[in-house]
């Protein structure tokens, strides 16, 4: 078997301290603050970021082209680095990788020889130019137009392009766009140099958060470019090549939501050490460690289990991860802005005034749950694909995930695999039943199998990575006692999904659904006993002794 795609350990290691060496130099927090007050997009970082010195852009561009050839790891490695510092400027420097994906994925050799070579040598800012005013998550709805211009034998010299793009990151500051438009033979990619004739910029986005980063709209009016820069060089494969990244950025934006909600949960940790109320220290409270700290770190740590297997897989090879990547992002960035909510919790009146760094700590993160596609398309694509998955294989796909939680839990008893294991059988008895009584065109069952599937997958890689390694920076037992908490916590979601549903049943007539209904409790309560969630405190507490103790 092939080693998987990415750096070696070593030179990823390299990449990471350079990065914190630059940024951590960079973007204090008065400069952070500054640049939010502003308003104010940070030219002189971006370019010294993709300047010859640093090259950090190089990681996610192939070695052929003058990158570094890093894989999904990596790039998800940066991308919660970045945004633990700075989520504006995380979401401008990595739109470079976004915008670059079309060429990456569907570009002719030739036209990865052009673009991505100038990309890597120059260092030129992209600008992913899909989203319109009609068009957000529906990318099949755009309204932009490439219509074929001809020469007099009838050959296709070029495209003139018509239309206008909306909360386009870097779109006023960008050299390079790739530009989804409709041509004859259905949506395509092209590339649109900065400066030619009918493009300009609209109107600049007075956001909530992430200020740091460039949003406008981006306009074309009559914009002609030569037929080589249709990318892919065949019309119609637009959708195709958007689709074959959606797995891939998604979880990008899951590791922003990590380090979004890392960092303030952090900061959280660091004042409620030194704040003291009723003679002691905030962290020494019960209700303060384990509700404001430990329960969104647990949550962080187990999306960052799920994101690194699916990172892994993809840099092994498998494509066919628009799921995968769907349930890293759901979770991630809800995860996240839980975190940071906590954060501001945590710090009382303090987080909720603007000279805190957790207070727009907070206003980033929100975006996470709604660029590159909302929680609620997130929860539409899990439901649907794997709704479809457990009936085409009559249950075999989550009984086949449950097995293998059994033999987690024969190899290491401690790590909560047996709770994941009968949250997943449950969950699989649950889409199976309400299949069966042809339910599942309510949107609200739907999302609630969301859910569940959501936190059951995100708990099997979590309870399956503790049992094997301890987390950066705890002991194994702390981190054994952080999965067994997860899985309790997948138990009781699973368990409340599983109860909605069987109210389902039981409210519709006959006495049919009504058995199914009740067979739905006893079957899956036989699973998830009351008793499953027991020694949860305890747990939590273990994790906040060893939280107490970090530097």
């Amino acid at each position: 078997m092939n080693a998987p795609a990415g750096l070696p350990p070593e030179m990823s290691s390299m990449v990471l301290q350079t990065l914190r060496q630059v940024v951590g130099r960079e973007l204090t927090d008065h400069r952070i603050m500054e640049m939010d007050e502003q308003d104010k997009f940070p030219t002189e970082l971006i370019q010294k970021l993709v300047s010859p010195d640093v090259g950090l852009h190089l990681i996610f561009l192939p070695e052929d082209c003058g990158g570094l050839g890093g894989g999904a790891r990596d790039i998800c490695r940066i991308s919660e680095e970045m945004a633990a510092w700075d989520l504006g400027v995380a979401t401008a420097f990595l739109a470079i990788c976004l915008g670059t994906d079309p060429i990456l994925v569907g570009g002719t050799p030739e036209q990865k020889q052009k673009w991505l070579v100038r990309i890597a040598n120059e260092g030129l800012v992209v600008a992913y130019g899909v989203t319109e005013p009609e068009a957000g998550s529906n990318v099949a709805s755009l309204k932009t137009t490439a219509d074929q211009i001809v020469d007099a034998a009838g050959n296709v010299t070029g495209y003139r392009l018509n239309g206008a793009k909306q909360f386009i990151t870097n779109g006023g500051v960008a050299d390079l766009y790739t530009i989804l438009a409709k041509t004859p033979g259905g949506p395509s990619f092209f590339a649109v140099e900065k400066g030619t004739p009918g493009l300009s910029v609209g109107k600049k986005e007075d956001k909530h958060g992430i200020r740091a980063s460039n949003t406008t709209g981006v306009l074309l009016e009559d914009v002609e470019v030569p037929v080589g820069n249709l990318i892919g060089g065949v019309e119609g494969q637009g959708l195709k090549q958007a689709n074959a990244v959606f797995g891939y950025t998604r979880l990008m934006v899951g590791a922003f939501g990590l380090g979004g909600g890392q960092a303030p949960l952090k900061r959280a940790l660091a004042y409620g050490k030194t704040r003291e109320q009723f003679g002691a220290p905030l962290v020494e409270k019960e209700g303060y460690l384990l509700k404001l700290i430990v329960e969104p770190w647990i949550d962080l740590a187990a999306g960052r289990a799920y994101m690194e297997q699916t990172a892994l897989r993809i840099d092994e090879g498998h494509t066919e991860l628009t799921t995968e990547g769907s349930i890293a992002k759901y979770w991630c960035t809800e995860a996240g802005n839980r975190a940071a909510d906590a954060a501001i919790q945590a710090h009382g009146g303090y987080g909720y005034a603007r000279e805190y760094v957790v207070e727009k700590m907070r206003r980033d993160v929100r975006i996470t749950t709604i660029y590159e596609g909302t929680s609620e398309i997130q929860q539409s694509i899990i439901s649907m694909f794997r709704w479809k998955e457990t009936v085409r294989s009559k249950g075999a796909f989550y009984e086949q995930l449950a097995a293998k939680l059994d033999g987690v839990a024969a190899a290491n008893p401690q790590a909560g695999a047996a709770v994941m294991a009968a949250a997943v059988r449950a969950l699989n008895e649950t889409v199976l039943r309400m299949h069966a009584a042809k339910l599942t065109r309510s949107q609200m069952v739907m999302f609630t199998f969301a859910d569940m599937m959501t936190i059951a997958e995100v708990g099997a890689a979590f309870v399956a990575q503790a049992a094997a390694a301890p987390a950066e920076g705890l002991s194994h037992e702390a981190t054994l006692a952080m999965s067994r908490a997860f899985a309790r916590k997948a138990a009781r979601v699973v368990r409340q999904g599983a109860e909605l549903c069987a109210g389902c049943l039981l409210a519709e007539p006959g006495d049919e659904a009504a058995a199914a209904g009740h067979e739905l409790l006893a079957t899956t309560g036989g699973l998830l006993p009351a008793a499953a969630t027991g020694g949860l405190w305890e747990d939590m507490n273990t994790v906040g002794a060893a939280l107490k103790a970090l530097d």
